[in-house]
Formats: structure tokens, C-alpha cells, sequence
């Protein structure tokens, strides 16, 4: 009979725990592939997620074109100013409201249930997710950039803090998304929901215009989109790298969110 030293026990163990992370991994990879047709496969979803940031871009480009520095724009041409909020503005939609709406839907048609029933780490379909939405906020980000580009916007000087801004902005709106879809009694009512809440935190942070009230301005300072939207200017309009105030602002939220989300989601609909 073979005995197991304690050398030969602990290699094995090595082993097994080498291969259960090669089998999340395979998971984690197999998961984004799936989020990733899932999206491209669904044309209206596809176009509303790239079209509209573009159409606004393209239409702030066509008014503010050539522009001068205006102090309306905190000193910075109406492109300088809008070419960041507004690919800002994509990462939103596509990181809070697509995905709340999403996993309501899912949730709704027992989407969620199944899919809770099989061996898929919890935390495996989350980060699927998450890499998901960066992924597409990145193209967003890309296309708005390059539009900006077209009307004369410099590229941003502080790259490394436009990808932390980007990666931090937008899992700390995913999270918010889990954890307001957790809160989404059904599919029906989540693109209301998600609207109520997006939609004034969007006017009041000066994604659309600039906000020269300086008590509007401390309030959104303190909610996720305002200073997200500082983070992206400041590397494109202002030279300037990264903002850690606003990330750290940033970064509660998502934690906020995530906190949310761990204790109410639910993976079975709602009994009518």
C-alpha cells in the first residue's frame, strides 16, 4: 500500500487547486464569450449602445465646431468640454442602464434561475459581465474619442489615467446596476426605474451643459457621475492626470453598489 507523505499530500493539493483555477479561468473566458455574442447577435441593443453617443457627439461637433475658448466652458472650446462627458455619458448607459435592465429581464424569465441551478461560480457570471461592459465601453469611449478627434479635439496626454478612469468608472457602474436591479420588482418597470435615476443625475452633473451653480456642483460632487465626468476631463482638457478625489468618490459607489447587490439580489422572479 502507498502512504502519503506530507510533501506528497501537499503536492497534490498544489495540483488540484492548479486545476480548479484553470477551470474558472476556462469558465470566466467561456462567460465573456457568451455576454459578447449575446450583444452583438442583438442588433437594437447594439445600435442604441454605439449609435446615440455618436449622434450626439457628431451633432455637438456640427454646433460647437471651431468654437473658441468660452468661459460658459469653464475656458475650453464646447468640444474640449463635450467630447469626454459625452463619452462619459456611453459609459453610463452601457455599464448601469443596459445591464440593470438586463438582469431584471433575465431575472424575469427565470433566465437568472436556471442559470443559478448549474455549477457557474456566482462570481464567475459577474466578472463575465463586468469585462463585458468594459469591453463595450471601451469602443464606446474609442468612437466618441475619435469623432472628437475629426472637430479638433487633442488627444488626452494622460493615458494611464484615462484607462484607470475608464475601468474604475465602469465597474463602480456596473456594480450600481447589479445592485438597482436587485431593488427592480419586475422586467416591466426596470427601464423606468433605471431612467428615474439616471436621467437627473446626468442634467445635474453637467453632461449636457455646464453647471455654474456652486451648490449644484457640491452635490453632484458627491454622486457617481459628476466626478466620473471630472476624471475624464481632466487628462482631455485640462493636461491633467489622475483625479483622486473623484476616483475615490467613484470608488464608494461601487462599493455602495456591490454592497447592495451581495444582499438583496435575487436570482428567482418575483411571485406576482
Amino acid at each position: 500500500m502507498t502512504t502519503l507523505t506530507p510533501t506528497t499530500a501537499t503536492g497534490a493539493g498544489r495540483s488540484a487547486a492548479r486545476a480548479d483555477a484553470r477551470g474558472d479561468l476556462a469558465l470566466l473566458v467561456h462567460q465573456i464569450r457568451y455576454e459578447q455574442l449575446s450583444f452583438w447577435r442583438n442588433p437594437q441593443s447594439m445600435v442604441f449602445t454605439f449609435v446615440l453617443p455618436i449622434v450626439i457627439i457628431t451633432i455637438f461637433g456640427a454646433v460647437f465646431s471651431g468654437g473658441a475658448d468660452e468661459k460658459f466652458f469653464f475656458g475650453l472650446t464646447g468640444m474640449q468640454y463635450y467630447t469626454p462627458t459625452i463619452a462619459a455619458v456611453s459609459v453610463l448607459g452601457a455599464c448601469y442602464g443596459q445591464l440593470a435592465i438586463i438582469l431584471a429581464m433575465r431575472r424575469q424569465t427565470g433566465v437568472l434561475k436556471r442559470l443559478h441551478a448549474t455549477p457557474l461560480p456566482a462570481w464567475v457570471y459577474f466578472a463575465g459581465l463586468l469585462v463585458h461592459c468594459i469591453v463595450v465601453s471601451v469602443i464606446d469611449v474609442a468612437l466618441v474619442i475619435g469623432i472628437g478627434s475629426l472637430y479638433g479635439v487633442p488627444l488626452p496626454t494622460h493615458w494611464a489615467a484615462v484607462t484607470v478612469t475608464l475601468v474604475l468608472g465602469a465597474a463602480s457602474f456596473c456594480a450600481l446596476g447589479v445592485g438597482v436591479a436587485s431593488l427592480i420588482k419586475n422586467s416591466e418597470a426596470a427601464p423606468a426605474v433605471v431612467q428615474f435615476i439616471q436621467f437627473p443625475l446626468v442634467f445635474i452633473s453637467g453632461s449636457y451643459f455646464p453647471i455654474h451653480s456652486e451648490v449644484l456642483n457640491n452635490i453632484a460632487g458627491l454622486l457617481p457621475v459628476k466626478p466620473f465626468n471630472d476624471a475624464m476631463l481632466a487628462p482631455f482638457a485640462h493636461n491633467a492626470g489622475f483625479q483622486w478625489k473623484e476616483l475615490a468618490v467613484l470608488a464608494a459607489w461601487g462599493v455602495i453598489g456591490a454592497l447592495i447587490a451581495v444582499r438583496s439580489f435575487r436570482w428567482d422572479p418575483r411571485p406576482e
